[in-house]
């Protein structure tokens, strides 16, 4: 690349400048927190004018949002000198002796995320910057950051990728060695999760902690990867700010161009090891011998603009001095014990939100119930082709027929509790997007939100977006044969507003666990790390039906494992069902009729604020004959159930009941059907736990004392070492004060979720049957 040489201050003011305020940042930062951990930039310090030139040459071509998402290397630095985070607030994070004023348990400073508005100086035009946080899962951010961008893009009707854009940066081993980069590289053009082009900077270190690219990749580059989608990948040296900032600009245009996705791979070295705490000597000794003779890039750069007579001296000392100044001052500002606010650090700030009218929302929620006529409008859309001369199959006919009789005999099933949950949301302009694999149809056939006309190719329809004038829109996309990647992307899209209902279901419930870190790292703790709420909603279809380990269990144990409500303690709370969810980290349910699944979902946007809802979905009860609720169920002045107490024989003499069968889910009916037929229903009351977390301790208590002469005992289908009881067992005990014993009727231990023998399962469904119903064999299982 020829450079130009024309001796001109003005034209490489800012170069210096921007050189100069990353290099005297890391350095700053070193000397005052010599002993911190602050994953600094040293030895790709041009890292910072190569993010700014995209930026300004995006905004030039008329981006006004970028999103970006980063590993920790050099996080601190782009938060200062790219994103403008007021650097008070960042050397307050080193402080220990300050103190939080925000409830959670907060993250490390190189984890967190930040949103700015402010003027490009450049293009003289408003851009908004947010970076988004994540955890130490270097990549897991990518598809996060996607999915806010479309979100992004979908709520400001940006369907070109013109106004809002992403940028991710990624280290050498991760971006080779992460199948979330994979992932994320093959959500890029798919229609509903294109984000119209992403440019990929990578910071090649040339080590992965103490890995050399020997033995951390099978090809060439790091960059390879990228080659799936045929992204061009531009290999640039770190030491050349000048060749850099012009393959940045490249990047940018062609990004601008052609809205597909640019790699611009920055070969530079780490001056440190891992973290400034590391000696990287133990391991790469003749590197690291050869990296402490390296000139830094700012003093390369600086020595051939003074040779050249471009800058002298005192021009570049003045410069020097004044960002260490502006450190100064800030340091001086930090220690001001009012500002440590992790909401300062928010990536996705919902103005307005928790608020009404100027004041603070209410902890309350309305009834979720709708009115009969609304009711009875979706539910026939939901059974007709609201397209004319559009020729759907036959076997749907039929289905369309059946949900018109349920609709006529007021009565609805799963499916079609699902479609008025979802419609009547979007009258109320709420927003819904469903993802996932198959979600179109639903795995087991029974959703059929999409309708392809049979003689046409790609001629579809879909009727929930023809229900009202002026209703909200309805996104239902088949996603990728990916979890991990597609989750991350509905999380962050739900990121992007709270009046959106945004729900990932999976094609069984056990296929979470390939997606295991979005949930672990975001979901579960994503508002104690970053103060950060989200509604997202996890569909995962549950239930022991005799077919084997695989798609038998969604694990619920592992849920119920990460809730943070205590077992020990009875919460003395007012406004109990709301406050509790407000607490709790995120809401767990296993609904047992069409009903509560409806009001639940529509719970999940009419609460004043916003929590992650976990569904342990049904197979076998989307067409149980007995799995149907009445439009009574759903009408105004009703609400979810977080427990569905008995309401048979048993109710009408408790002090008669021998036992109280605690339980939730399809097990109910297996439970129901055991009872009538041992005729045993004055005798057994069986209690359905429809909200698992945050656990219903008060009206559990009523239904224990309701019984006083009765044997307690929780009944599941799942193995002893799985499913609910371990979770619900010291509840239940804390519950009724640990006055009587808490009998378990269900499986044994065992290391797989189910059997794959279907005699096998049979015998096990009858032996937990025969104990929850036979009281001398409750000893020895509690």
């Amino acid at each position: 690349m020829q450079r130009a040489h024309t001796p001109n201050w003005n034209r490489y003011e800012h170069r210096i400048s921007k050189n100069n305020s990353y290099k005297r940042f890391e350095e700053f930062l070193h000397r005052k927190w010599s002993s911190e951990k602050r994953f600094g930039l040293e030895g790709c310090e041009v890292l910072i004018p190569a993010l700014k030139t995209i930026i300004d040459k995006s905004s030039e071509n008329g981006v006004d949002y970028v999103i970006m998402g980063m590993p920790h290397r050099g996080r601190l630095n782009v938060l200062a000198n790219v994103i403008r985070k007021e650097l008070e607030q960042i050397f307050c994070q080193f402080d220990s002796k300050l103190e939080a004023a925000d409830e959670g348990s907060g993250d490390v400073k190189y984890h967190l995320g930040m949103y700015h508005r402010r003027i490009n100086r450049v293009t003289e035009r408003n851009i908004t910057l947010s970076l988004v946080a994540n955890p130490s899962h270097l990549e897991a951010a990518d598809p996060v950051v996607m999915g806010k961008t479309k979100a992004e893009q979908f709520y400001c009707g940006d369907t070109k990728g013109k106004k809002v854009m992403s940028i991710l940066l990624h280290g050498d081993a991760a971006f080779a060695g992460q199948g979330i980069v994979y992932e994320t590289f093959h959500l890029s053009d798919l229609p509903s999760y294109t984000t119209h082009g992403t440019v990929h900077v990578v910071v090649n270190n040339q080590i992965g902690f103490t890995t050399d690219p020997r033995m951390a990749r099978s090809s060439p580059y790091p960059t390879d990867v990228a080659r799936v989608v045929n992204a061009p990948i531009f290999h640039v040296n770190a030491d050349d700010p000048e060749a850099v900032v012009y393959v940045c600009n490249v990047a940018a245009e062609w990004r601008s161009t052609f809205h597909k996705d640019v790699v611009v791979d920055l070969v530079c070295y780490r001056r440190n090891g891992h973290n400034e705490m590391d000696e990287p000597m133990f391991t790469q000794p003749l590197m690291y011998k050869q990296i402490r003779k390296q000139k830094p890039v700012l003093q390369k750069y600086a020595e051939m603009l003074i040779s050249e007579g471009v800058v002298n001296q005192p021009e570049y000392e003045e410069e020097i001095s004044k960002y260490d100044r502006i450190c100064e001052e800030a340091h001086a500002r930090s220690k001001d014990e009012k500002i440590l606010h992790i909401k300062h650090w928010l990536d996705s700030p919902w103005p307005g939100f928790f608020t009404l009218e100027g004041q603070p929302r209410s902890m309350t929620c309305p009834s979720t119930g709708l009115n009969e006529e609304d009711l009875a409008h979706i539910g026939k859309v939901a059974s007709s082709v609201p397209v004319e001369d559009f020729t759907i199959h036959g076997g749907l006919s039929r289905i369309l027929k059946t949900r018109w009789e349920l609709v006529k005999n007021r009565t609805v099933d799963w499916a079609l509790a699902e479609y008025m949950a979802f419609g009547s949301l979007l009258k109320e302009g709420i927003h819904i997007r469903l993802s996932g694999q198959d979600v179109e149809r639903g795995t087991f056939s029974h959703r059929h939100h999409v309708l392809h006309d049979q003689n046409v190719d790609k001629r579809t329809c879909i009727p929930m977006n023809h229900l009202w004038p002026n209703q909200a829109p309805y996104t239902v996309c088949n996603s990728s044969l990916s979890e991990y990647g597609v989750l991350g992307f509905e999380l962050g899209f739900a990121m992007a507003s709270p009046n959106a209902l945004v729900l990932w279901e999976a094609q069984f419930g056990d296929f979470h666990n390939t997606a295991q870190c979005i949930i672990d790292q975001f979901i579960c703790p994503g508002q104690a790390k970053w103060v950060r709420q989200n509604g997202i909603v996890l569909l995962l279809p549950h239930g022991m039906e005799g077919m084997g380990p695989e798609h038998s269990s969604a694990r619920p144990e592992r849920f119920l494992q990460m809730c943070n409500d205590d077992p020990d303690v009875f919460p003395k709370l007012d406004d109990f069902d709301v406050r509790q969810l407000y607490d709790c980290n995120w809401i767990v349910v296993n609904c047992s009729t069409p009903a509560n699944f409806f009001h639940v979902l529509r719970r999940q946007i009419h609460l004043p604020f916003r929590k992650p809802l976990i569904i342990f979905t049904p197979k076998s009860l989307l067409r149980h004959p007995e799995a149907r609720s009445s439009f009574d169920d759903m009408l105004p002045g009703t609400n979810f159930l977080r427990v569905i107490p008995e309401s048979g024989p048993a109710a009408q003499n408790p002090d008669n009941v021998k036992r109280v069968l605690f339980c939730t889910g399809k097990v109910y009916y297996e439970l129901t059907r055991e009872r009538k037929a041992r005729d045993m229903e004055p005798d057994v009351a069986i209690t359905r736990v429809e909200q698992l977390s945050p656990f219903p301790f008060d009206l559990l208590q009523r239904e224990a004392l309701k019984y006083p002469n009765a044997e307690l005992a929780w009944c599941q289908e799942e193995h002893k070492n799985q499913g609910y009881y371990d979770y619900v067992k010291p509840r239940l005990r804390t519950t009724i004060d640990r006055a009587k014993p808490v009998w378990y009727a269900g499986r044994d231990p065992a290391a797989a979720p189910a059997t794959g023998n279907k005699k096998t399962h049979l015998t096990e469904l009858q032996r937990f049957l025969d104990i929850a119903f036979n009281l001398d064999a409750y000893k020895g299982f509690s």
